[in-house]
């Protein structure tokens, strides 16, 4: 998803011109594609926790800071993306938790 976002950002005049309409500068849309690229690589690498814990909060301030953005701009019906890639995220982060503290409550068991 972050992948794929990211490569749009580069290619996509639709994305282009979506930035410039919110009132971004064109560095922000190349500087927050860069972003996205190396989060995605320390959300699939094996990094310690707090990496991708910090990674995790980068991507939810991101899609908050979206959310914030295209309501401001275009009403609240434009940020459903947003939205849904939020929940998705926590969907996400919830899961890795799971995962890794199952050893944890069979040891305390």
């Amino acid at each position: 998803m972050m992948l794929m976002s990211a490569y749009m950002y580069f290619t996509a005049d639709a994305i282009k011109e979506a930035f410039v309409h919110i009132g971004f500068p064109s560095y922000f849309r190349q500087e927050l594609a860069v972003a996205k690229i190396i989060g995605a690589v320390l959300l699939l690498a094996p990094v310690p926790g707090r990496v991708k814990e910090w990674t995790y909060a980068g991507f939810a301030i991101t899609f908050i800071s979206a959310i914030i953005a295209h309501t401001s701009v275009d009403g609240i019906q434009t940020a459903v993306g947003p939205v849904v890639f939020l929940v998705l995220l926590l969907v996400s982060y919830l899961s890795y938790h799971r995962v890794y503290d199952i050893p944890k409550l069979r040891a305390a068991i």
